[in-house]
């Protein structure tokens, strides 16, 4: 007697086909929001190019009808952007190489709370300031006990760590098979061994991702500096940057006396490429590691 057929569960509406009219609805969509999203940085990037002439004309568009470089030689030439950018692109790869090594060697270490003692409450702390931050006073308050003020580890030290992306690589160690580990350890290999020559290979997927976290947020942080720098020649090209568009006000004439000063907003465009493109550079060669590793970071089991 043959067993009666039982219907396979119907599939979630997500992973089906989609129709023809969806997807062209999908493609309008993503066109139009590419069109906002690069228009404005476009306008710019010609901004930035355009010469005084064409901006006296109102001939202003993506497409400038002349050319000129009088406002990047004038912002260069200055001293303060460069000097902003060599502090930005320090501590962005210090602070990054930093956090990553700490965020690995603390998710490796809290991989099995079982195996540490007081492990699970070390977990709990971690996950306790996803929820809750000190604030602004006492963090400013420990930094100026510490000595940092004024410094460039007060740009790095207080936010090292991050409870997210720790969060992230311990899941991904935990998704590593524990019979390769138990297999290193019964050959005689310590768990620096372990880590470096194991661990580390197999997650680089997941140190890409959190690498481009740390770099974005070192790169775009102007709080911190503006909190705990008194000192402008410290300061980044970010809080440089607020300087001159936000407050209107550069910090000292950036142009040759004897040459005509470029207009206003092309030294604002300027700074603002000077200040967007470098990150931007850095993206295209980890964005092949950013789905799989945080899919794979982000899921248990």
């Amino acid at each position: 007697m043959s067993r009666p057929r039982t219907s396979s569960p119907a599939r979630p509406m997500w992973m089906g086909r989609p129709s023809f009219l969806v997807t062209v609805l999908k493609a309008v969509v993503l066109s139009v929001t590419v069109v906002v999203m690069l228009y404005p940085f476009l306008y710019v990037i010609a901004g930035s190019f355009a010469s005084s002439n064409a901006r006296s004309e109102g001939s202003l568009s993506l497409i400038p009808t002349s050319f000129s470089l009088d406002a990047y030689a004038s912002v260069l030439s200055g001293g303060i952007v460069t000097r902003a950018l060599m502090v930005s692109i320090g501590v962005t790869v210090i602070g990054t190489l930093f956090s990553v090594t700490l965020t690995i060697l603390m998710a490796y270490g809290l991989m099995s709370t079982k195996d540490v003692p007081g492990g699970r409450v070390i977990l709990y702390l971690v996950l306790f300031t996803m929820l809750f931050g000190a604030g602004i006073i006492p963090n400013y308050l420990l930094v100026r006990q510490l000595g940092l003020l004024d410094t460039y580890a007060s740009l790095i030290l207080p936010g090292a760590i991050s409870a997210f992306n720790l969060v992230v690589v311990r899941n991904f160690f935990m998704n590593i098979p524990r019979e390769i580990l138990d297999c290193a350890r019964i050959d005689g290999a310590s768990e620096w061994r372990i880590l470096s020559m194991i661990v580390v290979p197999l997650s680089k997927g997941v140190i890409a991702v959190i690498a481009l976290f740390y770099g974005v947020a070192y790169w775009n942080d102007f709080f911190n500096a503006m909190i705990y720098l008194n000192d402008t020649a410290k300061w980044p090209v970010q809080l440089v940057l607020n300087q001159y568009v936000l407050q209107g006000s550069p910090l000292t004439p950036l142009q040759n006396p004897a040459a005509p000063p470029p207009p206003a907003d092309a030294v604002q465009m300027v700074v603002v490429v000077l200040a967007t493109v470098p990150i931007l550079i850095v993206y295209p060669f980890i964005q092949r590691y950013f789905t799989k590793g945080v899919l794979t970071g982000a899921i248990k089991g």
